[in-house]
């Protein structure tokens, strides 16, 4: 069951992955136009502030990908040290720890959102964008962030509690400089 669960969660994860891919794209494709139409003496106009707004959605959508692809950077100097039951308990400290501050951020999120909605924010720019078009998405990222991170160190404690480690450390342990070298 557990090993289901973070396959599925890491084909979902793949397919947001291409689709942040092609919305990264498409910004790159907008830039580099109004780049060529500025050597033409025009532009568009807002295009810094666009890419800014698809950054912060992309990275927030893209967290949750890199957390199944083990890509979150890591301290492991004690880890590699351990024994196979000890890194296990490590991965699951530092899951935890992933976890509960990616919840917090999630939810000190909203707040952001909310009060943009209720006042009608937009942006002080040109382009004045209704600040919960980009606050919205944002957000969702953000959570699926956290549901993601709590559903994978639930899925890797059941795992270690039936002392399937290693099955476990594919799923939430880290790359020692010696996997690298591989």
């Amino acid at each position: 069951m557990e090993e289901s669960l973070l396959h599925i969660l890491r084909r979902l994860n793949r397919g947001i992955a291409l689709a942040t891919g092609v919305v990264l794209m498409g910004c790159a494709a907008i830039v580099l136009a109004d780049i060529v139409l500025r050597q033409m003496g025009s532009s568009f106009g807002g295009t810094d502030e666009i890419s800014g707004y698809v950054m912060a959605i992309a990275t927030s959508w893209g967290m949750a990908f890199t957390l199944l692809e083990l890509g979150h950077v890591r301290i492991d100097i004690l880890r590699g040290r351990a024994g196979q039951r000890a890194r296990a308990f490590f991965d699951l400290f530092s899951m935890l720890v992933l976890t509960g501050t990616v919840t917090l951020i999630a939810y000190k999120c909203w707040p952001v959102v909310a009060r943009s909605l209720a006042n009608d924010s937009r942006a002080n720019t040109p382009l004045e964008t209704p600040l919960a078009w980009v606050q919205i998405p944002w957000f969702a990222g953000w959570v699926w962030f956290a549901i993601v991170a709590w559903l994978t160190f639930v899925a890797a404690a059941m795992l270690v509690m039936k002392g399937r480690f290693e099955t476990a450390d594919e799923a939430i342990g880290c790359f020692g400089e010696e996997d690298l070298a591989k």
